[in-house]
């Protein structure tokens, strides 16, 4: 496999995929393409430990950990819970449709990849990453920890990702805010083909409570312009059922339905101050998902 690719040229899917790790990949989006660091909404005084991070040139001394020091003969600083940056939780939807197409790059795959992007993003400005994976449950879940070696447990998490069971978007929100005990940038990575109602429910309810939410809506060429011809049997891959129609006849319609539902959650989103991008996996998506962070922070500003 293709060890090396040139971080600033276009990175599409197929390229991604061909490098042997998810940490090649997610320097592969970024490197080259993104720089600057934003202001963390959290910092502040307090006496409660929450993590280690390396020592930089201009850290005060007294947060130094000399015990840990002696043991590692590397200087790391002592942060607190008030002082940690950003705390970043990435919800990775893994049902079913996010399995299609059945041969290529996943929508799951791509999905990975933008959140291996992101978590190593947040990695290098010091921030806290977690990991939460969801079919109609939760799969996997990760605390937000800016540690290197708890980065390399999220690319892990995501390697072995696999689409999977029916979608459940709304409950596992709802369960997944209900365990956030700070305040942080909620990013979900799903193709949101669930309820529009109950979703916008799920996601104001967790902007109520002060989170920051990116909603990133991950969708195939395929799907998205019904790359069909002619009679075909089409396959629900959550549930497993079966139709039989002609593509031809159907397109418009189709295609409409769709246009209409992603116009809907796409309103809703900005109705709740929250960001929503789409994701069309044939895009590169080192550079999209570049461009649309680097717009973020200009509204941000």
């Amino acid at each position: 496999m293709a060890e090396r690719t040139d971080a600033a040229q276009p990175v599409d899917a197929e390229l991604l995929a061909s490098l042997s790790s998810m940490e090649l990949r997610a320097r592969a989006m970024v490197e080259g393409h993104y720089s600057g660091h934003h202001r963390s909404h959290f910092r502040g005084a307090s006496v409660e430990f929450a993590d280690h991070r390396a020592y930089t040139h201009g850290d005060e001394l007294r947060h130094l950990d000399w015990r840990l020091y002696g043991r590692t003969d590397r200087f790391f600083v002592k942060q607190y819970e008030a002082e940690t940056n950003l705390t970043i939780h990435l919800l990775l939807d893994t049902s079913g449709s996010m399995g299609f197409p059945e041969r290529g790059v996943t929508k799951l795959a791509c999905a990975g990849y933008l959140a291996a992007g992101l978590a190593y993003l947040a990695w290098r400005q010091r921030d806290g990453v977690g990991l939460t994976a969801f079919d109609t449950r939760v799969t996997t879940r990760l605390p937000a920890l800016s540690r290197r070696g708890h980065l390399q447990q999220v690319f892990d998490a995501l390697e072995v990702a696999r689409a999977g069971g029916e979608t459940s978007l709304a409950e596992v929100l709802a369960e997944v805010g209900g365990g956030l005990r700070r305040r942080g940038l909620i990013v979900l990575l799903s193709d949101l083909l669930d309820d529009a109602t109950a979703l916008l429910r799920a996601l104001g309810l967790l902007r109520s409570r002060g989170h920051d939410l990116i909603v990133l809506q991950v969708l195939d060429r395929a799907e998205v312009e019904l790359g069909l011809r002619g009679p075909v049997v089409v396959e629900d891959l959550e549930t497993g059922e079966r139709l039989a129609t002609d593509a031809d006849e159907v397109r418009t319609r189709y295609q409409e339905a769709l246009q209409a539902h992603v116009e809907r959650i796409r309103d809703g989103c900005v109705a709740r101050g929250i960001d929503h991008q789409l994701m069309i996996t044939d895009r590169p998506l080192g550079p999209a998902l570049v461009a649309y962070l680097a717009r973020r922070r200009r509204r941000v500003r």
